[in-house]
This record gives structure tokens, C-alpha cells and sequence, in this order.
């Protein structure tokens, strides 16, 4: 990789991480986790970057697409099994009304760990990242169909688990 290519890499590392993130921890719920398939998402896009970089219209939506493949891989596996060790219950702060990170609201997290992978993607995709249809079903490798039916079907459960008046709050921020 030639020195421009390393400096516009570094460019497209630095603004993505933030989302990337967004979308690893909604997805695992766990941040060390949620780290962990950052930093492989970003280590395929720099073995790739040359090919990427140059052809890819949106090396953004690769890498999310890059992410969501290592998270279907990764629980595919058989050993894979999550594992919670924690000395001490980390302090929240308190929620003010505008969703800036899904970290932000336990509530939330807590409701979107009742939705499966594919409905929590397509929610977190679509109303946290706030891409379009189609931009998830690239992402996620499905039918625009089935990305409309598992947001329809996670979104309802969350009305459920959460209420909905806390999403229609969280929505008007």
C-alpha cells in the first residue's frame, strides 16, 4: 500500500470507528466485544483497502457490510459462547432523552437483547445508523423485503419490551 492509500485508510478508519462500533455493540451487546469486531472489521478493510478504496462506492457501507458477515460468522461457530465476568456493575448515566449511542439507554439495550440477530441488525441499521432499505439489505445480504419484516417484527417487539411511549420519545428526539 502506497503512502496515499495508507493516509486515506487512516482517514476512512478514523470517521468509521464510531459507527462501526454503534452497530458491533447494538448487535453483541457487550463493548469489549463490540471492540473486538471493530478491530477485525477494520484489519479486513486494510488487507482490502487497495481494491476497496479504489472501487467501492462507499467503503462505509463495506465496512458495515465487512462487520455483519464477522458477526454471522463468528455465533455460526460451534464453540462460540459468551461469556459475562464482571468484578463490579459499571455506573449508567442518566438517560436525557437523545439517543447519541445505543450504550446510552440500558433500557434499550436491555430490550434489544430480546430481538434475534437478524431483527436487531435490521432495527439497529435502519433507526440507529439510519441507512435506507436497501443500503441494510446490501449490508446484511438479504431481500428488502425481509429487512421491512424483520424491522416490522423487531420493532414490535420492542413496543413491547420497552413500551411504546419510550420509543415514540426516543423517535421525536
Amino acid at each position: 500500500m502506497d503512502e496515499g492509500q495508507e493516509r486515506a485508510y487512516r482517514e476512512f478508519a478514523a470517521g468509521a470507528i464510531p459507527h462501526l462500533h454503534r452497530v458491533a455493540y447494538g448487535a453483541s451487546r457487550d463493548r469489549h466485544r463490540a471492540d473486538d469486531l471493530v478491530q477485525t472489521t477494520l484489519e479486513k478493510m486494510y488487507v482490502a483497502w487497495p481494491r476497496v478504496g479504489r472501487t467501492a462506492s462507499s467503503p462505509l457501507a463495506y465496512a458495515r457490510k465487512v462487520l455483519v458477515r464477522i458477526l454471522i460468522d463468528e455465533q455460526r461457530r460451534a464453540w462460540f459462547r459468551r461469556e459475562v465476568s464482571v468484578d463490579a456493575v459499571p455506573e449508567q448515566p442518566a438517560y436525557d432523552g437523545r439517543l447519541r449511542s445505543v450504550e446510552d439507554t440500558p433500557e434499550l439495550v436491555a430490550a434489544l437483547a430480546r430481538l434475534s440477530q437478524r431483527q436487531r441488525l435490521a432495527v439497529l441499521l435502519r433507526h440507529v445508523e439510519g441507512l435506507s432499505v436497501a443500503e441494510v439489505s446490501e449490508s446484511m445480504g438479504i431481500s428488502e423485503s425481509n429487512v421491512k419484516a424483520a424491522t416490522r417484527e423487531g420493532l414490535g417487539v420492542l413496543r413491547e419490551v420497552w413500551g411504546a411511549s419510550e420509543l415514540a420519545k426516543g423517535a421525536a428526539s
